[in-house]
């Protein structure tokens, strides 16, 4: 195991989560503000972690590993703690897809990894654009349980919505790029 400046940064995301939860739980009026903060540092370090690592050659196959984890558990965290909050049913929709997809396809690209077909299942540019309206969403739903309550949480759950869709979008195109390998019956398991 390798550690570096990008592998750090990563793991700060996963020692802000449980900052984030004890923020969350505050009785204090700006303890969501404070939140939608250390959430957004966190997806800060996720661009930065992977732009370090490329950019002075740092890039572990630690890190590699620990980075979407990472950010599949500050999302998943996040989401359940605004459901439980605003139990909103479009909310709880555009997460349970959310969530659901991650899972999918993280299992996805362990199983193409174990049978030598990882190339298939990279991250797409669809998958970036994807992460960046789920982030923004979050920010903003967290913004607004304490700011411009009304503006902030429509908004909020209109992206996070788009981000469901573009979601399942990317699953699709995940699937698709799969789809070869999964239904060939030649293949044993």
């Amino acid at each position: 195991m390798e550690f570096n400046l990008p592998t750090y940064l990563t793991l700060t995301r996963i020692v802000l989560i449980p900052v984030l939860v004890a923020l969350f739980y505050l009785p204090w009026h700006l303890a969501h503000l404070a939140c939608a903060a250390v959430f957004g540092l966190a997806g800060l370090t996720d661009w930065l972690d992977g732009y370090l690592a490329r950019k002075m050659s740092q890039t572990t196959l630690f890190g590699a590993f620990l980075d979407p984890v990472a950010d599949k558990l500050m999302v998943a965290v996040t989401l359940v703690l605004i459901v439980q909050a605003d139990p909103n049913p479009w909310v709880a929709i555009a997460s349970a897809v959310i969530i659901g997809r991650e899972i999918t396809i993280a299992s996805l690209r362990e199983w193409m990894a174990e049978i030598g077909q990882r190339k298939r299942v990279e991250v797409s540019w669809l998958g970036k654009w994807k992460t960046t309206a789920q982030m923004v969403a979050i920010v903003i739903l967290l913004l607004g349980m304490d700011v411009w309550q009304d503006s902030l949480r429509q908004i909020g759950q209109a992206l996070l919505v788009l981000s469901a869709v573009l979601t399942l979008w990317s699953m699709i195109q995940y699937l698709q790029a799969a789809l070869p390998v999964l239904t060939n019956p030649r293949r044993e398991p």
